[in-house]
C-alpha cells in the first residue's frame, strides 16, 4: 500500500510518499518539507495569512518534487488520446476550480499539472509490477485554520481528480505515532509492530504541550496539558526578550551550548512552574514572565551582554527540561506505563534528549523518540498515522478543517 500525505498545519509545507511493503516495513520514498522559517523570522512568529499564501505557492512544487523523488511522476504522453485528455480535463477542471475557489492561482497551476502528468504509479522496474497510490492522507487539525484549509482543499482536488479516498489525520496523534517508525537511514524506516502498553506520550511543540495515556492506538486519554503557553511557545517568547532569532528553541539551545564551554560568574535561577503540583498539567507563562522581570531589572549593559544572554538561555532551557522530565516521570509511575513515547519539535533539543535518556527514574522504562526530522512537522508522520487508520477513508467532500482538534 502506498499513501500520499500532505501537511500544512502551520508554516511548513510538506508532502510525503510512504509505502508499506509486504515485509511490514514502511519505506519513505520521499518526505519533502518547504520551510517558511526565514520569512517569519523578522516577525518573531508565524502570521497565518502569510503562511497560507506561501502554502498556496509551495504546495504544487513540493508535490512535484515528492512524486519525482518517488519515481511516481510520469507524463500523459502516449497514455491518453489528445481528444480523450481534453474531454476529461474539460469535465473536471471546472470542479477543481470550485474546490480551490479560495486558491485561484493554485487551481490554475494544478489544472496545468494534471494536463501534463498522469495519475501517479510506480514504474514496473524493481517493484515486481506497477504499484499505485491508494489514498491521500491529510492533516485536518489542530493547527492554523487558514493553513489547514489550503492543504485540505488541495488534497480534495487531487482526491476528486484521481478518484482516491482521503484519510483525515490528527496532527497530535501523528507526532506520537511517529514513534512507531524507527529510522535506519535517509530513505528507509522500520515498522515497529509491537510497543509495550500502556504507554505515556509526551507531545511538546510550539503550539502544544500535553501528556497522553495510550492504552492502544486510537485509545487515548489526555492526562495533562499546558494551561497557557506551550513549551515551544515559551522558547520563542523568551528568545524574543533576549533579542535572539526565531524560532526560539534552536536559538536558545545554541546560546546555552556556548556557555557550557565558557566560565561565567552569573548566577540565574528561574522557577520550575507546577513542577511539584499534584496533577500532570504544565504552565510556562510564569517562566516567560520571570525572564522578562529579570531582564528588565538588570542594567541595560549587563542585561544585554553575551554572558548574560548565554546564562539566561541555559537556565530557560534547563527549567523547561526539568518540568517536562519530572511530569513525564510522575505520569509514568502513576499509570505504571511500560513505554514512553516522545514527539513534537521541542523533542529535537539535544540536551532534552540526552537528559531524558539518562533520567534515573526512567532507565528501566522503554523510551522511544523519533529522529529529529520526524519530530518537527512533516508529512511522513501523517502517512504513518494514516496507515493505522486506513479503515477511516472518506470521500473528498467530507474533509473539513478542525483547528482546535483534540486527541
Amino acid at each position: 500500500m502506498i499513501i500520499l500525505a500532505i501537511d500544512t498545519s502551520c508554516d511548513d509545507t510538506s508532502v510525503a510518499v510512504v509505502e508499506k511493503t509486504k515485509a511490514g516495513k514502511l519505506k519513505i520514498k520521499s518526505d519533502i518539507v518547504s520551510s517558511q522559517e526565514k520569512m517569519h523570522k523578522k516577525y518573531g512568529g508565524v502570521y497565518p495569512t502569510l503562511a497560507k499564501r506561501e502554502h498556496q505557492r509551495n504546495l504544487l512544487p513540493v508535490l512535484i518534487k515528492a512524486l519525482k523523488q518517488s519515481k511516481l511522476l510520469e507524463t500523459t504522453n502516449g497514455k491518453l488520446q489528445i481528444t480523450d485528455k481534453r474531454r476529461i480535463l474539460n469535465n473536471k477542471s471546472e470542479k477543481i476550480k470550485q474546490i480551490l475557489e479560495r486558491e485561484p492561482g493554485l487551481a490554475r497551476e494544478l489544472v496545468k499539472f494534471l494536463k501534463k502528468y498522469q495519475k501517479p504509479r510506480l514504474c514496473p522496474s524493481g517493484y515486481g509490477g506497477q504499484a499505485k497510490i491508494e489514498a491521500i492522507a491529510i492533516t485536518i487539525g489542530p493547527g492554523l485554520e487558514p493553513c489547514l484549509w489550503t492543504g485540505i482543499n488541495f488534497a480534495r482536488a487531487l482526491s476528486f481528480f484521481w478518484n482516491l479516498p482521503l484519510i483525515p489525520v490528527n496532527h497530535l496523534e501523528a507526532h506520537l505515532l511517529a514513534n512507531f517508525l524507527l529510522k535506519t537511514n535517509e530513505s528507509d524506516i522500520g515498522y515497529i509492530e509491537k510497543v509495550k502498553l500502556p504507554a505515556i506520550g509526551l507531545v511538546a511543540s510550539g503550539g502544544n504541550t500535553l501528556l497522553v495515556l495510550i492504552r492502544d492506538i486510537g485509545q487515548y486519554r489526555v492526562i495533562g496539558q499546558t494551561r497557557d503557553d506551550a513549551a515551544g511557545e515559551c522558547f520563542d517568547k523568551t528568545a524574543r526578550i533576549l533579542g535572539l532569532a526565531y524560532p526560539g528553541g534552536p536559538a536558545i539551545a545554541a546560546e546555552a551550548a556556548k556557555l557550557q564551554m565558557a566560565n561565567t560568574k552569573l548566577q540565574i535561577k528561574l522557577p520550575r512552574p507546577m513542577l511539584k503540583s499534584k496533577n500532570y498539567d504544565f504552565s510556562f507563562s510564569g517562566l516567560k514572565t520571570a525572564v522578562l522581570y529579570d531582564f528588565k531589572k538588570r542594567s541595560k549593559r549587563t542585561g544585554r551582554s553575551r554572558e548574560y544572554v548565554g546564562a539566561m538561555a541555559q537556565e530557560i532551557q534547563q527549567s523547561i527540561i526539568d518540568v517536562l522530565i519530572e511530569k513525564t516521570i510522575k505520569a509514568t509511575k502513576g499509570f505504571k506505563a511500560k513505554t514512553i513515547l516522545l514527539g513534537g519539535g521541542v523533542i529535537c533539543n539535544k540536551e532534552l534528549r540526552r537528559q531524558f535518556k539518562k533520567a534515573p527514574a526512567l532507565l528501566k522504562t522503554e523510551m522511544l523518540m523519533p529522529a529529529c526530522g520526524l519530530c518537527t512537522d512533516n508529512a511522513a508522520m501523517i502517512a504513518a498515522a494514516a496507515f493505522f487508520h486506513k479503515q477511516e477513508k472518506i470521500p473528498w467532500q467530507k474533509a473539513r478543517a478542525e483547528a482546535n482538534l483534540r486527541i
